[in-house]
């Protein structure tokens, strides 16, 4: 069985393409649909299985894709039309181009192309660090596409509503623009192929065979991405595409080999839910024989496997087959690749976008605290795209997700799957404080209760520091006043006294200084002299009064080039500075771009950035500085 991932932007076709590919053939496909849109569907074709998976179209599921691209042969990316809709496909060229999968490019909707196909790929070319080289031109009759003709094979095929193209007579009219968009594949072809390179140099014509077999070597290399036309809606040019995939995506050696890994891989989970009254469903391709219940995968030995209809147990997988796990918990999507005794994560290219669209996340009813981390938990395992953590000013649960709309998806499965309603807020900004003016203060703690009392008697003086300093505490006691032993009572009490300062916020960056004090030999301890500290502390805060001070954060825009110039603006209105925007040495057409911004206007951004950049940009924080609020 071989396995393909289709993936590409929103409205490209997607899913239509997947069920007209699985048609092909006749018989009746299986197709499973899974958390989050995501979805396998099996099939037939030319008496060979097939299974296909279908990534969802918006950009808040980038994090689900990389796990069905590592477990697939190859993949199709899926586009539409139109040469204003290439930078659509941006980030998934790019994430294409980093795992160095063979990629069919297919351009969906031609029945409706309001652009030339070469400048379709061109526009695509300029987000692809591989060429992008046509393998059919269309055939044009009343400004409509009505066929296509495949440039190697240099035959013609018509179109026609719900049907099988037919073989036609190549038109006279198309003799040139085929030979010239000929001439371009095989120049694309002959830079891998010295043969090849020599025939066209010496004007020979190579034979149909020999350039479909170069055309197969530079794919599986991922040399180059060949690109197919069609409209999957009409069953048009599906035959062609789905021949060469047969042809030419690799087989299963190929996949084992890209995976590497700490040691040999026996299965990868591709996509993964969490089902109502049945518990984590792993959906696992097999990479050897054997994989069935009871064997040990990633250190434990695996539940039952069912087939993709979800209730047809399955004795054990073939390598190659895909099923889904049901009762093996310790498979999880976060560390996919999985050997027998042990599983790992996926390589750099795999994390593209971080969770930073954060909000403090609770349980309706109180009772529900346990029942929301451990959901919570389960929903990490599935989704590689959120992240859980504890928010440390508030004592809630952090959810990062990646953006709005993927937050509320998590909010309807806690609820429709584990009965859990939450409530979501917003992140308080993290303001803190700092002192205004040095200051010097007395303060003395005496207190009698019948028994031994409580005395401490301490000066001190507290002076602002430079921004990220932090706290220091020195003492400049003279002739035993303090004794030793209570110094760093003391200390902990100023420390103490930091945590919120006259405005309410955690004190930072400032130096105490202990300069005398007094103590009595009955009545002095270190609890005294650790609430003298802390009050000298706060009564010093409030007589020369505190200002506030906002985080800023170090923004890092990943941004197709096209839109570098629109986060200008989109920045300045935020009240951030732009630090500046270079090319990306990793991404083809994509710019990293940097500036501060301060904390609270990251919200914001999110919306701001999906408007002027059509959704295709990320960013990534990390905190730079506090500086005064005015």
């Amino acid at each position: 069985m071989r396995t393909v991932t289709i993936l590409g932007p929103s409205q490209a076709g997607k899913s239509t393409l997947t069920a007209a590919l699985a048609a092909l053939d006749g018989g009746r496909p299986q197709r499973l649909s899974l958390y989050a849109d995501t979805a396998a569907t099996r099939f037939t074709f030319m008496d060979e299985p097939w299974t296909i998976f279908d990534c969802p179209g918006s950009i808040d599921a980038l994090p689900l894709i990389p796990a069905a691209l590592a477990a697939s042969d190859a993949a199709i990316l899926c586009v539409p039309a139109e040469a204003d809709a290439a930078v659509l496909a941006a980030p998934y060229l790019r994430l294409l181009e980093a795992a160095a999968l063979p990629t069919f490019l297919f351009i969906n909707k031609v029945d409706a192309a309001a652009d030339r196909m070469s400048d379709i790929t061109a526009a695509l070319q300029a987000f692809c660090g591989h060429a992008i080289v046509l393998r059919e031109i269309p055939i044009m009759e009343n400004e409509s596409v009505v066929g296509f003709v495949d440039l190697i094979s240099e035959r013609a095929w018509e179109f026609h509503e719900g049907k099988r193209s037919s073989l036609v007579e190549l038109p006279k009219s198309m003799d040139e623009a085929e030979k010239q968009a000929r001439a371009d594949l095989l120049d694309h072809l002959a830079d891998f192929d010295d043969t090849l390179l020599e025939e066209l140099i010496e004007d020979k014509v190579p034979l149909t065979g020999e350039v479909y077999d170069v055309a197969t070597k530079v794919l599986q290399h991922h040399d180059l991405l060949p690109a197919f036309i069609g409209a999957a809606a009409h069953g048009n040019g599906l035959m062609r595409l789905m021949k060469s995939l047969r042809h030419e995506a690799p087989g299963l050696d190929a996949l084992a080999q890209r995976l590497g890994g700490d040691g040999p891989a026996v299965a990868i989970g591709a996509f993964a839910d969490n089902v109502k009254h049945l518990g984590k469903t792993v959906l696992l391709r097999a990479l050897v024989d054997g994989i069935g219940a009871g064997q040990q995968v990633a250190g434990h030995a695996i539940g039952s496997i069912v087939d993709l209809d979800g209730h047809t147990p399955v004795g054990a997988l073939k390598a190659g087959e895909v099923g889904i796990t049901v009762k093996s918990d310790h498979l999880s999507l976060a560390e996919p690749v999985f050997g027998r005794d042990r599983a790992s994560s996926l390589p750099g290219w795999a994390h593209l976008r971080t969770p930073t669209f954060k909000s403090l996340i609770s349980p309706v009813g109180e009772r529900d605290e346990a029942r929301l981390s451990t959901a919570l938990a389960r929903l990490v395992e599935i989704d590689p795209g959120i992240s859980v953590t504890q928010d440390q000013r508030t004592g809630k649960s952090l959810l990062g997700t990646q953006g709005p709309l993927h937050q509320r998806h998590i909010v309807e499965k806690l609820k429709d799957v584990f009965g859990i309603e939450v409530e979501i807020e917003a992140v308080p900004t993290a303001l803190r404080e700092t002192l205004g003016k040095p200051v010097e203060n007395h303060y003395r703690h005496r207190k009698q209760s019948g028994g031994a009392g409580q005395f401490a008697d301490v000066l001190i003086e507290i002076v602002p520091l430079e921004r990220g300093a932090g706290f220091s505490f020195t003492e400049e006691v003279k002739g035993g006043a303090v004794p030793r032993n209570y110094i760093p009572s003391v200390e902990a009490g100023a420390h103490d006294a930091l945590a919120e300062g006259p405005h309410g916020h955690p004190v930072v960056d400032i130096a105490v200084t202990l300069k005398d004090g007094k103590h009595h030999s009955v009545d002095s301890s270190d609890f005294a002299f650790r609430t003298a500290g802390k009050m000298a502390v706060k009564e010093a805060l409030t007589s020369a009064g505190t200002r506030v001070l906002q985080p800023i954060r170090r923004i890092r825009i990943d941004v197709p080039t096209h839109y570098s110039g629109n986060l200008v603006p989109l920045i300045s209105g935020l009240h951030g500075q732009v630090l500046g925007f270079t090319g990306n040495p990793d991404a083809t057409g994509w710019d990293i771009f940097e500036a501060l911004l301060p904390e609270s206007a990251e919200a914001e951004l999110f919306q701001g950035l999906a408007g002027a950049t059509r959704g295709t940009a990320w960013f990534a924080s990390e905190l730079e500085r506090y500086e005064e609020v005015h």
